[in-house]
């Protein structure tokens, strides 16, 4: 059984409609997909369709902005009922911090002598907000760049000439939200942004408290020896280890489907795990497909 956990369409910033997503999963050869756009359910009901027809068992998720420690982290957000009030206007004021630094990416890159129209980037995104992607892909068809990596490396990148800043959720009030809402979080390649060692495991154990229940171990940003490290930590504070391509379509090199996989045993305790949380809420989130 391979199992993908965290996949991007263009509902988000992946370059697939949600239906492709789909259906490249199944000719990769995947038995269970996880959707987790960004901020955004918006792709659920396309990819519910169309994973009966190819055989693949989907579970709608989402991957939120947030912020712990003055330090951005994403959230993993898996079978939350997608219209509970709190996390819907929680989600509606991330999407209107993505749309509303667009025009200050473009102002700065015009500073640049990049002649970038905003209007043009959301003709690009074709999303539910546009952000630092859909930029990077505008760069990339105006041949400013080469690709994304480029972009933000150039241009995109904190510190960057043209990086805005944005409003996140804190991440220990969506875990809790999340919960509320009838889900389940898993911290999104924990290492992968600020180096290893951070978060420690005496911060984790404090966001386990809080309701957190795994760590996206396998993940393409994480080397082996981080892998280990954190494989041990998941044990100790008694975690689900999941493994993830972060699947962007084109817009991600060395991120193809299946790249990183979870175990059958991890995924059938983070179902579990769902379940007890949707009981305990009162919650009904989004069916599984497929099962």
């Amino acid at each position: 059984m391979r199992i993908d956990l965290h996949a991007h369409t263009r509902a988000s910033d992946g370059t697939q409609t949600p239906a492709e997503l789909v259906r490249a999963a199944a000719e990769a050869g995947l038995d269970v997909l996880a959707i987790t756009d960004h901020d955004t359910a918006d792709g659920w009901m396309e990819a519910r369709l169309t994973a009966p027809e190819v055989g693949i068992e989907l579970v709608c998720g989402m991957e939120i902005s947030t912020r712990h420690q003055g330090r951005g982290a994403h959230l993993l957000a898996y079978l939350p009922d997608p219209t509970y009030p709190p996390l819907v206007e929680e989600l509606d004021q991330i999407l209107a911090g993505r749309n509303s630094r667009l025009p200050a990416m473009v102002a700065r890159l015009r500073e640049e002598g990049i002649d970038i129209e905003a209007d043009e980037v959301r003709r690009q995104a074709g999303a539910a907000a546009t952000g630092r992607p859909h930029v990077a892909d505008t760069l990339v068809a105006m041949g400013v760049v080469r690709d994304r990596t480029e972009a933000f490396a150039r241009y995109l990148n904190p510190g960057r000439p043209a990086y805005a800043d944005r409003h996140a959720a804190d991440l220990t009030e969506m875990i809790g939200l999340v919960s509320e809402a009838g889900g389940v979080s898993v911290l999104a390649h924990p290492w992968g942004r600020h180096g290893q060692e951070r978060p420690d495991e005496a911060t984790l154990a404090g966001l386990v408290a809080a309701g957190l229940v795994g760590l996206e171990v396998d993940h393409q940003d994480h080397d082996a020896g981080a892998r280990e490290r954190l494989r041990a930590i998941a044990a100790n504070l008694g975690l689900v280890v999941t493994g993830s391509s972060d699947h962007h379509g084109a817009g991600k090199v060395g991120h193809e489907l299946g790249c990183n996989t979870t175990a059958p045993e991890e995924y059938h305790r983070l179902l579990e795990l769902a379940a007890a949380a949707a009981a305990r809420s009162g919650r009904a989130g989004p069916p599984m497909v497929g099962r």
